[in-house]
C-alpha cells in the first residue's frame, strides 16, 4: 500500500478534515520514491471497472468528498477548478453540462487523489478549452501527483495560445497512479497528449486524439526526458490526423511499455516510433491497426526504429498488427531488435487487431460523442477526411438539468431509492447491496455504462 494512502482517503468527518495538512504535504512532495520502488500487480479493486493497464491501480479519490461543480465558470465556488485546487482526496462530479473555457491560466491537478468523473454530467457532456494568447496552455495538466482518475471529457483547443510548446491537450509530467479513459483531444499544437519527466503506472485508454495542427502535427508522446524506468499502457486509443508521433516510444532500459489494440489513421510521414535515445524502448507492439489516409505518403512507416542519438538498442516485441494501405509496413532496421517474447507481460490479454478496431471505433473517445468525434470516427470507416492546418469551432453544447439529488452526495434521487441507498443522508462510501463497490462507483459505473451503449440507468439525465 502505498505510503499517504490511508491516511488521505479513507477518513471522513472531523478526522477527515484534520488530515489535510498531511494530504497536502504528500500532494507537494509526491509519492514518485515509492512508485520507482512499487511492482505492478493486477488490482483486487481497479481504480473502476473494467480499469486496465499500468494506472489500473490508482485509486482516485475514492473514500474521499463528492464535490460537485455547478457552475461553467473558470473559477469560484462550484466551478471545476474549485474541485481541482481542493485538498484532499475528492471525486469531482457535475452538475451541468457545456464548456468550461478557462480564461486564466489553467489550473494543473497538483494535489493528489482525485477523480474527475465526466460521465457524471447531464446531458452531452463537459468540454474543457483555454481562452488562447498569455492563457493558452494545456487545458489538462497532471504535475507532481498522484492517483488521478480522468474520465468522459472533451479538451478542445479552438484558441491558439501563444506559446506552442505549451500547448498539449493533456499533459502528465512526474506523476503516477494515473488513469486517462474515454477522454477526446483535439487541436493541439503541440502533442495531443504528452508524458513528461518521471512518470510511473500510468493508462491512457479508449481515448480519441485528432486533427493535431502542423507544423507540429503530434498524436502521442508517451515519455519525454525521463530518468528512470516506467510503467506505462496506451491501450485502445485512437490517433486520426496527425502527422507523426501515432505514438512516440521513447523510454529508459528496463522499462515497461505497451501499446496494444489501438487504431492510427493517417499518418503523413510515420505512424509508431521506437525510439533509443534514452537507451532502448522495451516496448510490446500488439494487436493495433496501422491505416494510411489521404495524407499519408507512400514512403511513410508503419512502426519506426528512430536511431537518431541512439545510446542504447530498443527491444521491441511486434504480433498481430494489421497494416493497411500503402506505406512501409516496418523500418528495415527492426528486425536486428525485434524480440520473440516481451520484456514484460502484458497486462491485458489483447483482441485480434480486427476485433480491436471495430471496439475502438465503436468506444474511443468520451461519451456522449459530440459531432467532431463521430466526424472523426466516420473518416477513419470511409478512409476519408485530412489533416487540418487550424483549429476548428467546438459545437454548441445545449444545457441540461441534472437529476435531483437531495443529500448532495453525487448520486440522483431516482437511482438511491431504486437501489436501496438513502436519498436523504448522504452515503456515497458505503454499499447498500453489498457488491464490493462503493454507491457512488456504482452509480458512476451504470452511467458509464449508459452513455456508451450498455446497461440503461434507471435515473435521467
Amino acid at each position: 500500500m502505498r505510503p499517504g494512502w490511508t491516511l488521505c482517503a479513507k477518513l471522513s468527518g472531523l478526522a477527515f478534515a484534520a488530515s489535510l495538512a498531511s494530504c497536502a504535504d504528500s500532494a507537494e512532495s509526491g509519492t514518485q520514491p515509492d512508485a520507482e520502488q512499487e511492482v505492478w500487480q493486477k488490482p483486487d479493486v481497479p481504480a473502476f471497472p473494467g480499469a486496465e493497464g499500468y494506472g489500473a491501480r490508482s485509486k482516485g479519490g475514492r473514500g474521499g468528498r463528492i464535490i460537485r461543480v455547478t457552475t461553467l465558470a473558470d473559477s469560484g465556488p462550484g466551478s471545476l477548478r474549485d474541485c481541482i485546487e481542493t485538498l484532499g482526496p475528492r471525486v469531482c462530479v457535475f452538475r451541468v453540462s457545456g464548456l468550461i473555457r478557462f480564461t486564466g491560466a489553467p489550473p494543473r491537478i497538483r494535489h493528489p487523489f482525485i477523480t474527475i468523473a465526466g460521465e457524471s454530467a447531464p446531458g452531452e457532456g463537459i468540454t474543457l478549452a483555454h481562452g488562447g494568447g498569455s492563457v493558452g496552455r494545456t487545458p489538462l495538466v497532471i504535475k507532481n501527483t498522484n492517483d488521478v482518475i480522468v474520465r468522459h471529457l472533451r479538451i478542445r483547443n479552438d484558441r491558439v495560445g501563444d506559446e506552442r510548446g505549451s500547448e498539449d491537450g493533456i499533459t502528465i509530467e512526474n506523476s503516477s497512479h494515473v488513469i486517462i479513459d474515454h477522454v477526446s483531444a483535439s487541436w493541439a499544437r503541440d502533442e495531443l497528449v504528452n508524458g513528461f519527466g518521471n512518470n510511473n503506472f500510468i493508462t491512457i485508454s479508449n481515448s480519441l486524439f485528432s486533427w493535431g495542427i502542423p507544423k507540429h502535427d503530434k498524436c502521442a508522446l508517451l515519455a519525454s526526458d525521463p530518468e528512470r524506468p516506467q510503467h506505462f499502457s496506451f491501450l485502445g486509443n485512437l490517433c486520426a490526423h496527425n502527422g507523426d508521433r501515432n505514438p512516440d516510444i521513447n523510454f529508459p532500459p528496463l522499462s515497461c511499455v505497451e501499446v496494444v489494440n489501438n487504431v492510427f489513421y493517417n499518418a503523413q510521414s510515420e505512424f509508431a516510433e521506437v525510439w533509443e535515445s534514452y537507451g532502448g524502448t522495451p516496448v510490446a507492439i500488439v494487436g493495433n491497426t496501422f491505416i494510411a489516409g489521404p495524407d499519408t505518403k507512400s514512403n511513410a512507416i508503419g512502426i519506426v526504429r528512430q536511431r537518431i542519438a541512439s545510446t542504447g538498442p530498443a527491444r521491441v516485441f511486434v504480433a498481430d498488427n494489421d497494416f493497411i494501405g500503402k506505406f512501409l509496413l516496418k523500418d528495415h532496421d527492426l528486425a536486428e531488435i525485434t524480440l520473440d517474447r516481451p520484456d514484460c507481460p502484458l497486462t491485458v490479454a489483447p483482441a485480434s487487431p480486427q476485433a480491436a478496431y471495430a471496439r475502438v471505433l465503436a468506444m474511443a473517445g468520451a461519451f456522449p460523442r459530440d459531432a467532431l468525434d463521430r466526424q472523426v470516427v466516420g473518416e477513419v470507416e470511409r478512409r476519408e477526411g485530412a489533416i487540418v492546418h487550424s483549429p476548428g469551432t467546438i459545437p454548441a453544447i445545449p444545457a441540461s438539468r441534472a437529476p435531483a439529488d437531495t443529500d448532495r452526495d453525487g448520486m440522483p434521487d431516482d437511482w438511491e431509492d431504486a437501489h436501496g441507498s438513502n436519498p436523504d443522508l448522504p452515503d456515497a462510501w458505503k454499499d447498500a447491496n453489498g457488491n464490493g463497490l462503493a454507491n457512488i462507483e456504482e452509480w458512476l459505473e451504470e452511467r458509464h455504462q449508459q452513455l456508451t451503449g450498455g446497461v440503461r440507468s434507471s435515473s435521467t439525465s
